[in-house]
Parts: structure tokens; C-alpha cells; sequence
């Protein structure tokens, strides 16, 4: 039977009390999340949209996106459309008696432009996202690591996109208005690190006509950011560490101490923790830049968003020359070939990759013969599905079979293979194999709730 309030004629119930729907709706858009999906909704009332493509839109995660958006419908500002696939969600009328004027007089409101969308690292970074949710968990990390000034350690494959997630840090961190400083340590040798990182005084050496500050003077108060760490030599090794432990240094040819504030940032492709077994790497500098570790994935480790960044980069190449955003299109077969790939050179490889395809193709699509691979021994075969596997396919398989029967015992690996260790690391981090491997014993971090 139903209650008494459900035989009460609809004339007759109380209309809802408007102070209480006031303080419920500015409750509803405090909340970032919630007022950007309501704003987002309402600038498109004739499109609906599943959880995916906002979860790739605002860089949030599924459980966010779906709780936000759960409680919009329920107030009656968003609505969930008919639908025999994923559920999908639209801008609603309200029903609620004076929520149309709270609702106008929000839009109507200057929108606040977050932290995050000022970023420009965090617009190439979502760029960056797909479907797999691999990239959103690291949007978290991110987002954590900013909050503080701990050293992080990015690791992560050629091209994956390392020095965006280190400019994203130093962007959402509360030293965002100083200066951001990178450094390439595989292109800086010995005798210029010192005048590189330190700077040097007039006179310092032959061809010293004027003081030169270096990258950490330069970085004070912002953020240094030493990407290849693991290619940096001893020497330098134990001059970073130094200054990382007295937050002081002097400029090459003088004896004054200068003070410096920085927040430390590095990024490699290397096997950080191998190298410091094989001293190779400091074990004290190492915990040094190694307090938070981000690990960014390899494109072959979320082959799901390959067409979905093709696509996107593709769409650039049209606005960039002038055509329609779908001024080209992929043919199925093209789309193919590009997941069958390895991409040893990740999401820039990629890039560079449907550039060169769109300029190649003479009409509107571009088709499997317009994509030109930069490694081309280990192309895919335009084939049948039971083609003999290539080259690097072989290769790639054999490590795995003794990296395996070896439980991931690189030294063993290495001599099995009868190739040295260093040539093993490359070839792990080039066929992104290291997410195969067994965990190691450095801390993963988890995104702070």
C-alpha cells in the first residue's frame, strides 16, 4: 500500500521550499567537477555523451566522473538518454520550481578557470589520454606530486611524454610563477656540466668574457628538471648530490656560496635500480631523486588508445593546414597496420608518424600504403593474420622466453643471450617490456585520495 503523501493530489503537496533548493544547488556547483560537466552539458543541449568521452575530456577518473554526473541527474540538471550501449548522459530541463533562474544565473557567471586549465602542460597531456585508464591514474600521481615539493623521478620509455608530466608538476605546483629549467644529461659532457649547472665568473676559463648563471641559479624558487638522469656520468653524479644535501653551490671560478630553492624533478628510460647494483648509479643520489616515482606507460602497453591519438593527431594536422578537422580519415586497413606496430618511439613516434601519412596520402583517406614506419624492420606486413612474424617479432619473443626462464634476471638474461646487460636494457625499454617484469622492490606510489 502507499503512504499517505502518495495519495495527496499534486495541487495539494507543499512546493518545495525555495532557500532549501538555493543552498542544495550552490552545494550541487561547488564542486569543480560537478559545474564543469553542468557548464559542458548546457553549452551542448542537442549532444549527449558516455562516461568515457568525459572521463577523456576533463582528465578525471571513471568513479569521479560517474558520481558527479549521478548527482547532477538526480537533482534534475543533466539526464540519462535511452540508450542500448553505454549509458549517456545529456543537459536536462529542470522540473524543480526556481531552478531555471538558479541555473541561468550560473551560466550566466564567469566560469572559474582552474589551476589545471591554465596549464598548457595539462592541455598537451590530455591530449595524451585515451581510453585506457593507465594515463589518468597518472593524471592523479601528477596532481599529488604537485601538492608538495618532493623530488620525482619520471620513468618511463622514449617519447612517452616525460618532460609534459614534468612541466604539468612544476605548472599545478605552488612554484608555478618562477622558472622552469631543463637540463638533457645525455647531451651534457663532463667538462660542461660544471658551466652548465653551475654557471662560471668572468675569467673562469678561456672564452669567459662575462658571467654566465647557471641552470640552478636560474631555477631558484622554480623547479629543475634533469631529464636522462641515468645517462649523467660519476663525477657529476656525486656534484648534484652535494648540491642536493647543502642547497649551495659556487659558480665555476669563484669561492662564493650561493644559496639556491628548488624543487628537483628527473626523468630516464633506464633501469635506475640495475644501475645501481652495477654502480653504475649512486645508491645515495639515487633515493635522492627517487622519493615519488611516476611511471608513464609505453603505447604498445595501452594499444586501445592508438586510433583514438591518431585520430586526435590527425585532426590537428587538419586545423594546423588549413582543412576541415575531418578533412582526412583513416582507412580501416591503415588503422590496422598502426596497431600492429611495436612504437618504440611511443606517443611522438606516433605523431610524426600520421603527419607524414596525411601529407603522403594524395586524396581524402589516407589508406595502409600512405604510413610510412620510421624503424622499418619492425613494420607490420600488410598480410593475412597467419603471416610469419618479423625479425623484431622473433627477437622480441626470444627475450621474453629467456627473461621468463630466467625469472627476470637480467646478468642471467644477458648471458644467455650472449649480448651485454647494457644491450639487454635497450632492448627491454625498446620493446616495452618492463611492465612484464616481476615488481621491483622501489616503491610504487599511490595517488593520495
Amino acid at each position: 500500500m502507499g503512504s499517505k503523501a502518495d495519495n495527496v493530489p499534486a495541487a495539494g503537496r507543499r512546493p518545495p521550499d525555495p532557500s532549501e533548493v538555493e543552498a542544495r544547488f550552490q552545494s550541487l556547483v561547488q564542486s569543480p567537477l560537478r559545474a564543469a560537466l553542468l557548464r559542458f552539458f548546457c553549452a551542448r543541449p542537442d549532444e549527449s555523451f558516455d562516461v568515457e568521452a568525459l572521463m577523456q575530456t576533463f582528465g578525471r577518473m571513471r568513479l569521479d566522473v560517474e558520481n558527479c554526473v549521478r548527482e547532477l541527474v538526480a537533482f534534475g540538471v543533466a539526464k540519462r538518454m535511452p540508450s542500448t550501449g553505454a549509458a549517456r548522459y545529456a543537459a536536462a530541463e529542470p522540473e524543480i520550481e526556481g531552478v531555471h533562474h538558479l541555473l541561468d544565473e550560473f551560466l550566466e557567471r564567469r566560469a572559474t578557470v582552474s589551476h589545471e586549465d591554465r596549464s598548457p602542460a595539462v592541455q598537451r597531456f590530455r591530449e595524451m589520454i585515451g581510453r585506457d585508464e593507465k594515463m589518468l591514474v597518472v593524471f592523479e600521481w601528477i596532481r599529488t606530486a604537485a601538492k608538495s615539493d618532493i623530488s620525482v623521478l619520471i620513468l618511463g620509455p622514449t617519447g612517452s611524454g616525460k618532460e609534459v608530466v614534468a612541466r604539468m608538476i612544476h605548472e599545478l605546483s605552488r612554484r608555478a610563477t618562477h622558472k622552469f629549467q631543463a637540463v638533457n644529461c645525455a647531451a651534457l659532457p663532463d667538462t660542461l656540466f660544471e658551466s652548465e649547472i653551475f654557471g662560471y665568473e668572468k675569467g673562469a676559463f678561456t672564452g669567459a668574457h662575462d658571467r654566465k648563471p647557471g641552470r640552478l641559479e636560474l631555477a631558484n624558487n622554480g623547479t629543475l628538471f634533469l631529464d636522462e638522469i641515468g645517462d649523467m656520468s660519476l663525477i657529476a653524479q656525486a656534484k648534484l648530490l652535494r648540491v642536493l644535501e647543502e642547497r649551495r653551490f659556487e659558480r665555476l671560478g669563484g669561492n662564493t656560496s650561493i644559496d639556491v630553492n628548488f624543487r628537483l624533478i628527473s626523468a630516464t628510460n633506464r633501469p635506475l635500480d640495475q644501475f645501481v647494483r652495477d654502480s653504475r648509479f649512486r645508491e645515495d643520489l639515487y633515493y635522492r631523486v627517487n622519493a615519488f616515482a611516476i611511471r608513464l606507460p609505453s603505447l604498445r602497453e595501452r594499444a586501445s588508445d592508438i586510433p583514438v591519438l591518431a585520430q586526435r593527431f590527425l585532426a590537428r594536422y587538419c586545423a594546423a593546414n588549413g582543412l576541415a578537422l575531418d578533412g582526412k580519415s583513416f582507412a580501416k586497413e591503415a588503422t590496422e597496420l598502426l596497431m600492429q606496430y611495436h612504437w618504440p618511439g611511443n606517443i611522438r613516434e606516433l605523431e610524426s608518424t600520421v603527419s607524414r601519412a596525411a601529407l603522403s596520402s594524395p586524396g581524402r583517406v589516407i589508406r595502409a600504403g600512405d604510413v610510412e614506419f620510421l624503424h622499418a624492420s619492425e613494420a607490420p606486413v600488410h598480410a593475412a593474420h597467419d603471416r610469419l612474424p618479423s625479425l623484431a617479432d622473433a627477437e622480441r619473443a626470444h627475450i621474453v622466453r629467456v627473461l621468463e626462464s630466467v625469472h627476470w634476471n637480467k646478468k642471467q638474461a644477458a648471458g644467455v643471450l650472449e649480448i651485454s646487460r647494457g644491450t639487454l636494457y635497450r632492448k627491454i625499454v625498446e620493446y616495452g617490456l618492463e611492465s612484464e617484469a616481476k615488481p621491483s622492490r622501489n616503491r610504487t606510489h599511490r595517488p593520495a585520495n
